[in-house]
């Protein structure tokens, strides 16, 4: 029986015609090496951003049902040039949009969730020899209609595409093919000595993604953690074996850090004398999060005289919208003002290994010490440790966090 794998491959991979020639060499070589292949494709290079740009040189308010088909049209295009350049290289191959691939989510327009896949379309092409491109980012509502409304899944949404589909058919292998050759220990466009990291783990991943890594999308990553389904990032411009994203033994746990995260799109909010009672908290973020605005460290300093300061951070993206609205909440309220900087960046050191021995906080804010760099948030998890700074200062606090904990250095199997 034949290996069946999941393939993706984003949009800098498919980014113009050689590309996608280079693209289709390797699935035919994949294909002509016995193996059945399901692939999804993102958007060619920045569809994407020029579609939305289209959008907005129309309407500032388009409609979500219509920008949602609208943006689809990118992955579309990439499905069907892909299965031509198969063809030209003697491949069977039929390209499908999300919906005939029988992906079925809710009804949220930009931002909608799998709720299931129907594979028998995919299974019938797969028996019929043929390679399936799948358009990934999308799928249809479940309706009387007969393909339903198309829906995307939002930012990254390939990536989701592909393991929700290699979870569904019970792929033996899930692979997503980008631009760098793997996980690394930080930004190697920043930290110019990053070591490629061979195996990591979901929650390590799933913390760096969170974080600000954009090698993989965080729904991605749950996805596979939930089905246990073994993820490989590689480069699609190399052999390279890449990172493997699986489940890691308690055994196989190393005491350090595994690796790092750049964030530059934060922006930071201060809310200036906020009245200290109960229910302020729930009065600030309920209707934040009604209007879809994202928080995520938040700091409140100790009280006085009945009030307090307490400070978030949310996308930059986002910043003038909650600006507007904190505004309209501060007159019910009554705190006192808001400060806001967007000249602020995030980051992070991850490692399972951090929960299980003291130290590791103090050896981050002295390595940015040493470099002058101020600190002005700090927030944790078990397995992670975050600090807000200036972003002119990112670079070089990439750089010295890095060495501190000698990231540099290559792993080996008893490290």
């Amino acid at each position: 029986m034949s290996r069946l794998i999941v393939q993706k491959y984003g949009g800098s991979s498919l980014a113009d015609a050689e590309r996608i020639r280079h693209v289709a060499g390797r699935i035919a070589r994949d294909r002509r090496a016995g193996a059945d292949l399901v692939v999804v494709v993102s958007a060619m290079g920045d569809t994407t951003d020029h579609l939305l740009d289209l959008a907005a040189a129309i309407t500032d308010d388009p409609d979500p049902r219509e920008m949602d088909l609208l943006l689809s049209t990118g992955e579309h295009i990439s499905g069907t040039l892909v299965a031509m350049a198969l063809h030209a290289q003697g491949v069977e191959a039929i390209s499908l949009t999300g919906p005939q691939a029988g992906i079925r989510t809710d009804t949220s327009h930009g931002r909608a969730r799998i709720a299931t896949i129907e594979p028998a379309r995919l299974r019938a092409e797969i028996d019929r020899g043929r390679v399936v491109i799948v358009a990934g980012f999308q799928g249809s509502t479940d309706s009387t209609f007969a393909t339903g409304e198309v829906t995307t899944l939002g930012r990254g949404g390939s990536d989701t595409t592909a393991v929700a589909l290699a979870a569904r058919l019970k792929a033996d292998a899930c692979e997503i093919y980008t631009d760098v050759e793997g996980i690394f220990t930080a930004d190697p466009r920043v930290v110019t000595d990053a070591q490629l990291i061979p195996v990591i783990g979901y929650e390590e991943m799933l913390e760096l993604a969170h974080q600000g890594a954009q090698v993989m999308q965080t729904r991605a990553v749950e996805l596979g953690w939930v089905n246990e389904v073994i993820i490989r990032v590689r480069s699609t411009f190399s052999d390279h074996p890449g990172t493997s994203i699986q489940e890691v033994s308690a055994v196989e746990l190393r005491d350090k850090v595994r690796a790092m995260a750049l964030d530059r799109k934060v922006a930071k909010v201060t809310l200036i004398g906020v009245p200290d009672r109960p229910g302020i908290a729930r009065a600030i973020f309920g209707p934040m999060a009604d209007q879809g605005l994202n928080v995520d460290m938040i700091v409140q300093n100790v009280g006085h005289d009945g009030s307090t300061d307490l400070s978030f951070t949310v996308d930059h993206t986002q910043l003038a919208r909650a600006e507007r609205l904190l505004e309209l909440l501060s007159k019910d309220l009554g705190f006192a003002g808001i400060a806001t900087d967007a000249a602020v960046a995030k980051i992070s050191i991850v490692g399972e290994g951090i929960h299980n021995s003291p130290g590791y906080a103090a050896q981050m804010f002295g390595a940015l010490a040493d470099e002058g760099i101020n600190i002005s948030m700090i927030s944790t998890s078990e397995i992670r440790i975050t600090c807000i700074i200036a972003e002119d200062e990112l670079d070089a606090a990439a750089r010295a966090v890095h060495r501190t904990f000698r990231l540099q250095e290559p792993e080996t199997p008893d490290a």
